[in-house]
């Protein structure tokens, strides 16, 4: 087992990576002060696998469960299915003292933590990732949200869980494309921060593909030590931590465009990393070299580099709509080499565009 430290001064935590986590889940229930009632939310494709075994776990520990399924997909990221839970809450008696217990991938998570950080104003949250993109990335940091008709992620909250575990034993009923959608996540990671990982990732692909428990390991370790240090530097996105939106302003754009729908978020996220490489060149950050390495291997871990199914007006009216847009700039996150990125407001909008087409599938 790894351990990775959240550091930060009030709320910090710690995310425990490694094949199967039964005895250190229970061990944390006993010891954590919550009170008897907990609420497990998954999702109807994860809660079949693995609900039962939590419920089992945690009963050993005197507590006294109980199960919210959500529909799997995105779509359960809403103020609608918000409400069911906090019904389901309630009927349950769960007090200010019980757990909300994140079962599954990120829209599970997600949606959990924004239930927990306003059910009777801050209940406590603990997550268990199950899916790669969730390990990796959204179960880390504390941003918690629920999506609006206008935007991804529009109503939500900075509300860290108290702690994270991570079962690598997980990925193995993952399907194929749910694997690739996470290694978006980590090939960011790489571009952002450590040209050392990026190297990695080119030299052991193979091994992530088929899966072998140390390449695994190393790239979620490395993963969250990226995440939790920027985390633990800038906890509310202040400064530092907008770097880790690296390639989200174009995909968020794409995934509205295409309604939550077509592509997954590494996948949109992928094609969003290659407009900002694209939009980096262009700007003469950075020249060919980077553009084709990070190309290159967003191909290898078999992610699109094109989006179908967007328009170049349809992107940039979502983008303007985006969190992240403040006073009608955009702060873009460019690349200045693998493993160096910057924020730039200033970028032409022409440029944007010609970016935008070039991620855009005929």
């Amino acid at each position: 087992m790894r351990k990775v430290r959240v550091d930060l001064p009030e709320n910090g935590y710690d995310i425990l990576i490694g094949d199967g986590l039964e005895t250190e889940i229970a061990s944390f229930f006993e010891s954590a002060g919550f009170s008897s009632k907990a609420l497990i939310l998954s999702d109807t494709n994860v809660g079949k696998l693995y609900a039962e075994k939590i419920l089992e776990i945690l009963r050993r520990t005197g507590k006294q469960p109980a199960v919210h399924l959500v529909p799997a997909g995105e779509s359960s990221k809403a103020l609608t299915e918000a409400e069911r839970v906090y019904t389901k809450a309630i009927e349950q008696g769960l007090d200010r003292k019980s757990a909300i217990v994140a079962l599954g991938g990120g829209v599970v998570g997600d949606l959990a933590g924004f239930i927990a950080a306003t059910y009777m104003r801050g209940v406590p949250f603990v997550q268990i990732p199950t899916s790669l993109l969730a390990q990796v990335d959204s179960s880390v940091g504390g941003k918690v949200a629920v999506n609006h008709r206008l935007g991804k992620n529009m109503i939500g909250a900075f509300y860290q869980p108290k702690r994270v575990f991570i079962d690598l034993s997980c990925l193995s009923s993952l399907p194929k494309r749910e694997l690739f959608t996470g290694l978006g996540e980590v090939v960011k990671y790489g571009v952002i921060y450590d040209e050392t990982f990026f190297s990695y990732l080119e030299e052991h692909a193979d091994a992530v593909l088929a899966l072998h428990l140390e390449a695994l390991e190393h790239l979620v370790v490395r993963s969250c030590e990226i995440k939790a240090d920027v985390v633990s530097q800038d906890e509310r996105e202040a400064g530092l931590r907008a770097i880790l939106n690296f390639g989200h302003t174009m995909g968020h754009a794409i995934e509205k465009e295409t309604r939550y729908v077509r592509y997954n978020h590494g996948e949109a996220v992928a094609v969003g990393m290659m407009g900002a490489a694209y939009l980096s060149r262009e700007l003469g950050l950075i020249g060919d070299a980077e553009v084709t390495r990070l190309c290159e291997l967003l191909q290898r871990f078999s992610l699109p580099t094109k989006a179908e199914g967007c328009t170049e007006d349809g992107m940039m009216a979502s983008i303007f709509h985006d969190k992240k847009t403040v006073d009608g700039k955009v702060k873009w996150i460019l690349m200045e080499g693998i493993g160096r990125v910057r924020a730039v407001s200033d970028v032409p909008e022409d440029a944007v565009r010609k970016c935008m087409r070039m991620i855009i599938s005929d």
